[in-house]
């Protein structure tokens, strides 16, 4: 390409700007100024050459897009054995026909691997339907592959694929057992946050509720006398259903309490005097009962009956001790006690106190 030559008087204002400066310098070395005039001449269209070309451009490097996010289920449990992925896509790469996403799964105990590949497609929402699970836990993970390479991994987002009925056991009381009460209060284990319904056909009570996250629960149902067929069902977070079907019988025994009192005959000569009751509770099976509340009432004549409420220990007993004060007269009075249980229900004892002279 021809060199362009610039106007005259363009060139001559830098070649005067220029000469200026140095003539002195090159005027001593050989006398070659006219030599360095014409170099000078030469760098200066160079110079001007360069002022006009026009830039070359440049290739733009390829960037690495960021990792996709894989939507987390709500319940990871399942017993499908294919689930739907629903992929959320970096908005830079929807429609862009070089970058496709990778799916990959790891199993227990083993590293990721590729499943699958497709197009990113037009929407920033991808759903990849039908991806086949193995029985136990499947982790997913997935990329974006361009032509600058492979993205990081998204999170992880887990699925389990459980198909076995959840087994219910470790039953108290045992099946077939004798329950002297108005309830059945059923322990036992299952499979953790199991949803629970049980049901007494004998009648139709029925309640809801949920294992805890080791698999523990408790129910309480309402019983009749005689027998009663109650049935068990837990539905696992998968949705599989296993059930179990118990028999307790509803006792006759009932709820006894037993008072006694350290004195039945006092002398008012020898008031004050001080007097000690106590209570007994046993259930229906003979068992001492803990924490039913007590109530004592004394009533002696002359004075204000007395009321106090007591607990009794895991003995099944409980005391009261008082002081039966001077100004008490002769006759007889009552000792006795109120016995509240919960389930077990209520029951009373009393006996006679008698004031002599």
């Amino acid at each position: 390409m021809p060199r362009q030559r610039y106007p005259l008087f363009v060139r001559a204002v830098l070649l005067v700007a220029i000469v200026g400066l140095g003539a002195a310098v090159f005027t001593v070395a050989t006398g070659g100024l006219g030599r360095v005039v014409a170099a000078i001449g030469t760098s200066v269209d160079g110079f001007l050459d360069g002022l006009s070309a026009t830039p070359t451009p440049r290739a733009t490097a390829a960037i690495i897009a960021d990792a996709p996010m894989i939507e987390r289920p709500a319940e990871p449990y399942t017993n499908t054995p294919s689930v739907d992925l629903v992929v959320t896509l970096p908005a830079e790469v929807v429609g862009d026909p070089s970058t496709r996403l990778r799916l990959y799964l790891a199993l227990p105990d083993q590293v990721p691997a590729p499943i699958s590949e497709v197009s990113v497609g037009s929407s920033r929402r991808l759903v990849i339907p039908d991806v086949e699970l193995t029985e136990g836990g499947n982790d997913f993970s997935a990329t974006l592959v361009g032509p600058a390479g492979e993205s990081e991994h998204s999170p992880l987002v887990t699925y389990v694929l459980d198909v076995a009925e959840p087994k219910i056991g470790s039953i108290s009381p045992k099946n077939g057992a004798t329950i002297n009460g108005a309830t059945v209060s059923i322990k036992g284990k299952t499979q953790g946050r199991s949803m629970l319904s049980a049901r007494n056909e004998a009648n139709n009570a029925s309640v809801t509720g949920t294992a805890a996250s080791d698999g523990s629960f408790t129910i309480v149902l309402p019983i009749e006398p005689g027998p009663n067929g109650i049935t068990i069902t837990a539905t696992d977070p998968a949705g599989n259903v296993g059930s179990i079907v118990l028999s307790y019988k509803r006792g006759t025994g009932a709820l006894k309490a037993v008072l006694t009192a350290s004195a039945y005959s006092i002398s008012v000569k020898k008031l004050p005097v001080t007097l000690e009751l106590a209570a007994f509770v046993t259930d229906p099976d003979g068992k001492p009962v803990a924490n039913a509340r007590v109530t004592f009432i004394i009533t002696v004549p002359g004075i204000q009956p007395v009321t106090v409420e007591r607990r009794t220990g895991a003995d099944g007993r409980t005391t009261y001790r008082t002081r039966i004060p001077k100004g008490a007269t002769t006759g007889q009075g009552q000792l006795s006690i109120l016995v509240r249980a919960g389930a077990l229900g209520e029951t009373t004892d009393r006996t006679v106190i008698t004031l002599v002279k």
